[in-house]
């Protein structure tokens, strides 16, 4: 008797989403069905990479992090370069933490300065990721939408808190925004009815639910992507048939397992491996999950990710 693979029938679709303008944009989304299942469904737009910068030298970061960004990191143009130039970056994740009022706390002309110069120095896709404070973003993004206009950025994290200003401003000059909400299903579907009210439309949208790196609640960020894509496909809910985007670097690179030196933890192994292999595990669990574009930061994490992919949609 020949074996039949169980096949589930799916009656949704994730909705594609253009992010970027011209001969660099990039399309995410458009899977029928789970994750990497080729065998039930198509998945169009393989999922994508973005190699993170920062708007100002970070403080944080272990040294092995660090290394291969040597010499630019205290310059975002350049540092963006050397990820297109040097590691193939598809996309480029400007993280604004010059902005960060518990922090440098810049103003909102200084960082759209330097968002300026990066999108104006780069031909493919900009996240630009604020600090999450609603008053700081509402201030720094909607700067940054209009100096930006027909750019077509991707603007985040856009929040129930600060939707109404933000996403308004995106609308307005043609950006696409990223819908974040706090690891919850219900509050995610929430935001993009919101959204939609709003007069967003729904191919300017990608969900960001809130991601953990391994050891930190992944599995309930797991459970919350996974429950997400069953009610997109199987339940015809069409308000969370949206692409995911993780930003997993930070949420990685900041665990004490990944910071501790060798010479501190010698159980731990090596310091930079460990980094490396957490940081790409971690990104591996949430394209699993159903995530459409992670934010990565070392670039051999990034070229597992990418053999990863590969290996799973090859036939």
């Amino acid at each position: 008797m020949v074996f039949e693979i169980p096949k589930i029938e799916y009656s949704g679709q994730i909705k594609k989403v253009t992010l970027g303008s011209d001969n660099s944009a990039v399309t995410v989304g458009g899977e029928t069905s789970y994750p990497f299942h080729l065998f039930e469904g198509g998945v169009p737009n393989l999922p994508r990479i973005a190699m993170e910068i920062y708007d100002t030298p970070p403080d944080d970061w272990p040294e092995a992090a660090l290394a291969p960004f040597e010499g630019v990191i205290d310059d975002p143009v350049n540092w963006a370069k050397k990820c297109i130039d040097e590691y193939n970056a598809e996309m480029i994740c400007l993280q604004l933490l010059s902005t960060d009022p518990n922090g440098l706390d810049r103003s909102a002309e200084e960082a759209t300065a330097v968002v300026k110069k990066v999108v104006d120095a780069i031909e493919i896709p900009l996240i630009v990721w604020g600090t999450a404070n609603h008053e700081k973003d509402t201030e720094v993004l909607r700067k940054v939408c209009e100096v930006c206009q027909g750019k077509r950025l991707v603007i985040g994290p856009v929040e129930e808190g600060d939707y109404k200003k933000i996403a308004a401003a995106a609308l307005g000059y043609d950006h696409t925004v990223i819908a974040s909400s706090p690891i919850d299903i219900n509050l995610a579907k929430q935001l993009n009815i919101l959204l939609g009210n709003l007069g967003i439309p729904e191919e300017h949208i990608i969900m960001d639910p809130t991601v953990s790196s391994i050891g930190y609640g992944i599995e309930y960020c797991y459970s919350v992507m996974e429950r997400i894509r069953m009610a997109a496909l199987t339940q015809q809910d069409d308000k969370l048939q949206l692409p995911i985007i993780c930003n997993i670097a930070k949420e990685t690179w900041k665990t004490k397992e990944v910071k501790t030196p060798e010479t501190e933890e010698p159980k731990l192994g090596d310091a930079k491996k460990r980094g490396i292999l957490m940081e790409a595990m971690s990104a591996l669990v949430l394209l699993l999950a159903g995530g459409d574009v992670v934010v990565m930061r070392h670039p051999e994490a990034i070229k597992l990710i990418r053999e990863i992919i590969t290996e799973l949609t090859t036939s």
